[in-house]
């Protein structure tokens, strides 16, 4: 294991973010498109809570991961999913007042990785995101979760299709379960802090 991961803290306003420091990297995606079993899965331990119930994060939550020295060397942010149509309109009204800012002018903000599921065609709120991160200049890698659920043809075409839909060049498929195309997503978010 690289890191251990530590629970910051939960924000839901802008005022309530940790202070600037390590490189930050955020997670987003859909409700139940499986960030916080992704979260886990790419620090190898149980840090972000998982839900069967979509919709359940409401705010940031913040996970610093230290190193072996006891040093801080990143922080990663699990932002509440999009899309699911049982959030009550006053709760997911409020997220803007908070997500935006955090992904508009977060200095220590590195890498957006944006969460799609391998198994469902893009959505129009998936290029929508992706095309608010391409005006606000943010860096971010498109990953497809849920990969082990698909055959390699399947799999395969799947991709090339999310890839038409959400206009990109590039997808990371990745399995939490299975532990497929972690070592290739550290590879982006160590280049992307390093």
């Amino acid at each position: 294991m690289r890191y251990t991961a530590q629970f910051l803290l939960s924000a839901t306003a802008a005022e309530q973010f940790p202070p600037s420091g390590a490189p930050e990297i955020a997670f987003l995606g859909r409700s139940n498109v499986g960030k916080s079993s992704l979260l886990n899965a790419i620090v190898g331990e149980k840090a972000a809570r998982v839900s069967s119930t979509p919709g359940r994060t409401r705010a940031i939550n913040f996970f610093a991961l230290i190193d072996r020295a006891g040093r801080r060397r990143m922080v990663f942010a699990d932002l509440p999913g999009y899309g699911y149509a049982k959030i009550s309109k006053s709760v997911s009204a409020e997220w803007p007042k908070f997500i935006d800012p955090y992904l508009a002018e977060r200095e220590a903000l590195k890498l957006c990785v944006c969460l799609v599921d391998a198994n469902v065609p893009a959505r129009p709120s998936d290029l929508q995101l992706l095309e608010w991160l391409r005006t606000a200049g943010r860096e971010f890698v498109v990953v497809a979760t849920k990969a082990d659920r698909l055959s390699g043809n399947t799999r395969a075409r799947n991709l090339a299709e999310l890839k038409k839909g959400l206009e990109i060049d590039e997808i990371l498929a990745i399995s939490a379960k299975t532990r497929f195309g972690i070592g290739e997503l550290w590879t982006r978010v160590d280049k992307a802090t390093g």
